[in-house]
């Protein structure tokens, strides 16, 4: 038939259709298929004709009988089908009713990041930071333990040598130079700066440059102990000479003074207190240099007349000053290129996986280059203490944060309580944690998780007092220069669909995965706070939070498995809600993806899918769906079927939706087969399960099952749906997809959502045409939630002659296209009607269909 002669029936009334097929079909109904068996090709058989069977049953029991068991007959099939419609819902939506949303795109796309941002090439469970003492070779003396911050050297000269070799080796930041002409003229700098970024180094260079001039045995430079005095205030002491009256033999001497204003109950000094001491230098042609932590104590400071903030020196600078300083001791002078060329080796970078080194560190990698050029280490030790760094920046982040907790102080009457500070001394460790864990995610997020945290530690901590937290402190800025952490704009998934946002990251690959370990692995008390707070993320309804979470539970889980397993997994895979069970299924395959871990992972997942509760065998289900879980694919689908026929189909959804995820993996094949053998079992629970799971194929989309990255042919289909991306990317399954799909099409009780799912790849296309015409689409671009219909047109293509290969099932596909026609809401234009026909029935068999209408 030509294809124009679709649009002109489907504009007529039903009741004057010239060409309606024999049997008086109404449009309101499509085609019944023919009875069961045959092959595909011209033999391909449906399920016994309704009105064969009402035919038969009238002619053996009589007219009234007929009429009973025909009403019966109906009933029961109406019930099969809304049973089957029931059974294609998003079994993840039940907690919020029948028709609740759950955006599987975004928990795959939380998935994928929350996994490359904690397996990131490194090996995560076997590092021994251990080593990284040993790879530390050569008379550079690097601190490598950890020092609390804000805690001061002790008072007293900084020796000429310490001076010379700091003028030697120092490399200056950008703005160095407005630095030192603020000093000049101010007599006094407040120096703002994250620990470790080389703050105090350049405090004291500062110094070392303006007092040259200076004279006193007791030194030009000295660093002033703040338990001495109180702080400024005793600085202003020390420049005076004090008691001893020494001021006259100080003049012109730069003082170095660290405060620690992090500690609880610590004030920082007004602008009175360092316009004094200002004062005080200038009389005794003095200079003096205060360096602070960045944060919101510290802010006031910073932003007066003194403050200004440290910017961090160059890491390549640092490297190379380094490296030519040790190599020259060895008086190798071609090594630097061949040390420069190490440096900039992939396998090294990734192995450091910091995107800035500090001071300490560029020293250090600059001695396991130097040493490992000079034969002292090999390969592999070098890689090690690459690695390691990362690892030392953890443990100098945790090690004794609560040392400086203080008591709580008395009230004095003994009856006005007093609110503990331990919020404000764990906010920066909470954050920490949190980047670790939702890193890539949005700012709030991360603060609000942090938050959360940051009570859980407080309570921990302090369980008689109640935490308090200053509700106008925080300071996104400080935040990220403490946790060494960036900033940028990108996507964000809201109510399923992207909104660009604010997303914060670690500066480095490496500090995630290093700040887990170092919580887990060195500080035990802390791990009972961390796991409520991961299952309090295990009920956010944002798939960035409680996806992200999950992954990291996994990661943790391989690092003590029989206590992750027993104090995350296990209690929120027995939880009555989903979002719970799907945390718990992601811990588990990412612990599965640790081939250390695997075993023991499948042992427990074929348990509970054999012996488990309800609740277990469904997250035994969505856990099998990643892959991973089994031995085999095949393994795989026997569980799966194993849980869908329990119970009469009681968990057939859950099963259904894993059996789809498992065709994103190379075994496609093997689960079409698998269906195709369901669907030709005679026990109708194994034929529900493959009609259920036929018709979830049709309405899935890639990004919603999809684990690979973009970059493959599936991954370069997120957009499209799953069914269409398939015949296109594996063009030999074209024709088991099409059979799987006409039998849906051709079941009584899955008829319906079967041709509703096919209306919905229909209109994926001819949203697509549309759009290139310039007409607005619905929805999404791309229209039903996916975008890019228009490249979707080679699925169809692929997909539609397949799947009409005779007369009977070209009639099938026409009423489909007269209904989509005469839709009041989404009506299909006659050219789109046109261009779907031209698809599905290629012009040679058009013209012979013609020829045969004639005929």
């Amino acid at each position: 038939m030509a294809d124009e002669a679709v649009a002109e029936r489907a504009a007529e009334p039903a009741s004057h259709d010239p060409q309606k097929p024999q049997g008086s079909r109404s449009p309101e109904a499509p085609p019944r298929g023919r009875e069961r068996g045959g092959e595909r090709g011209g033999e391909r058989g449906g399920d016994r004709g309704d009105e064969q069977a009402q035919g038969e049953a009238e002619a053996h029991d009589g007219p009234e009988a007929g009429d009973d068991e025909a009403a019966e007959r109906a009933k029961e099939r109406e019930r099969a089908a809304d049973r089957i419609k029931d059974l294609t819902r998003d079994p993840l939506a039940e907690e919020d009713g029948e028709d609740g949303p759950t955006d599987l795109a975004a928990a795959a796309r939380a998935r994928r990041a929350g996994r490359k941002l904690l397996t990131s090439g490194r090996d995560f469970t076997s590092f021994d930071r251990s080593r990284i003492g040993h790879a530390h070779i050569g008379d550079i003396n690097v601190s490598l333990d950890a020092r609390r911050s804000g805690v001061a050297m002790r008072g007293g000269p900084v020796p000429e040598e310490e001076l010379r070799r700091l003028r030697r080796a120092h490399v200056e930041p950008a703005g160095y130079v407005r630095l030192r002409r603020a000093l000049e003229s101010r007599r006094l700098l407040v120096l703002g700066g994250a620990p470790g970024t080389g703050r105090t180094c350049t405090a004291l260079a500062l110094l070392d440059e303006v007092t040259r001039d200076g004279a006193g045995d007791g030194g030009r430079v000295r660093r002033f102990d703040p338990h001495q005095g109180e702080g400024v205030r005793g600085l202003v002491g020390e420049v005076k000479g004090g008691e001893g009256g020494e001021g006259g033999e100080r003049r012109g001497t730069g003082y170095l003074l660290e405060l620690a204003l992090d500690r609880p109950g610590t004030l920082p000094p007004d602008e009175m207190d360092l316009d004094q001491l200002a004062s005080t230098l200038a009389e005794g042609d003095a200079y003096a240099v205060v360096v602070v932590s960045v944060g919101s104590a510290a802010n006031p400071l910073l932003a007066g007349r003194y403050g200004m903030v440290c910017p961090p020196a160059p890491s390549q600078e640092l490297v190379t000053v380094r490296l030519r300083e040790r190599l020259e001791e060895a008086r190798d002078h071609e090594a630097l290129e061949r040390a420069a060329r190490i440096a900039e080796d992939p396998e090294v970078i990734e192995a450091v996986g910091l995107d800035d080194l500090r001071p300490a560190e560029a020293e250090l990698l600059a001695s396991l280059l130097a040493e490992h050029l000079l034969g002292s280490l090999t390969r592999e030790e070098l890689l090690a203490g690459c690695r390691g760094i990362a690892a030392v920046q953890a443990h100098e982040w945790f090690a004794g944060v609560d040392r400086a907790l203080a008591a709580a102080p008395s009230s004095g009457d003994g009856r006005t309580p007093v609110r503990s500070a331990t919020a404000a001394l764990f906010h920066p460790v909470a954050f920490r944690i949190a980047l670790a864990v939702l890193g890539g995610g949005s700012h709030s997020a991360v603060s609000a998780a942090a938050h959360l945290l940051t009570w859980e530690l407080s309570v921990q901590s302090d369980p008689d007092s109640t935490p308090s937290r200053p509700l106008f402190c925080d300071d996104p800025k400080s935040d990220r220069a403490l946790s060494r952490a960036r900033s940028d704009n990108g996507a964000i998934d809201v109510a399923g669909a992207e909104v660009t946002g604010q997303l914060i990251f670690y500066r480095g690959s490496a500090l995630p995965a290093a700040v887990l370990a170092e919580i887990w692995d060195r500080h035990f008390p802390v791990r009972a706070p961390v796991v409520r707070w991961l299952r309090l993320l295990a009920d956010d309804p944002r798939p960035q939070v409680s996806v992200r979470a999950a992954v990291a539970a996994g990661e943790l889980s391989v690092r003590d498995f029989e206590y992750g397993f027993g104090e995350l997994v296990r209690p929120l895979a027995e939880a009555s809600s989903p979002r719970r069970r799907v945390f718990a299924a992601t811990a588990l395959d990412q612990v599965a993806g640790h081939a250390s871990h695997r075993k023991a992972v499948r042992k427990v997942v074929d348990d509970w899918s054999r012996y488990g509760t309800a609740s277990l065998r469904w997250t035994a289900a969505m856990t099998l769906g990643h892959g991973r879980a089994a031995d085999s694919v095949d393994a795989a689908l026997d569980a799966l079927a194993r849980i869908g026929v329990r119970d009469q189909g009681r968990q057939l959804a859950v099963a259904s939706l894993n059996v789809v995820r498992l065709l994103t993996l190379p075994e496609c094949a093997t689960v079409l087969r698998r269906l195709g053998q369901w669907a030709e079992d005679r026990r109708e629970e194994y034929q529900d399960l493959a009609l259920v799971t036929i018709v979830r194929l049709a309405t899935t989309g890639v990004d919603e099952v999809l684990d690979d990255e973009p970059g493959t042919p599936l991954g370069d289909r997120g957009d499209w749906p799953l069914l269409l991306a398939l015949a296109v990317t594996r063009p030999e399954l074209t024709g088991t997809l099409a059979d799987l799909l006409w039998t849906a099409l051709n079941t009584a009780r899955s008829r319906d959502v079967a041709f509703d799912a096919l209306e919905a790849l229909l209109r994926s296309a001819s949203r697509g045409e549309r759009r290139e015409r310039g007409e607005r689409g619905e929805g999404r671009e791309g229209g039903e939630g996916r975008g890019g219909g228009d490249r979707m047109r080679p699925g169809l293509a692929a997909l539609l002659p397949a799947l009409t290969s005779d007369e009977h099932d070209r009639q099938q596909l026409e009423w489909l296209l007269r209904r989509m026609m005469r839709d009041q809401d989404r009506p299909l234009t006659t050219e789109q009607a046109s261009a779907l026909w031209r698809l599905a029935v290629p012009a040679r068999q058009r013209r012979s269909d013609e020829e045969e209408s004639h005929g």
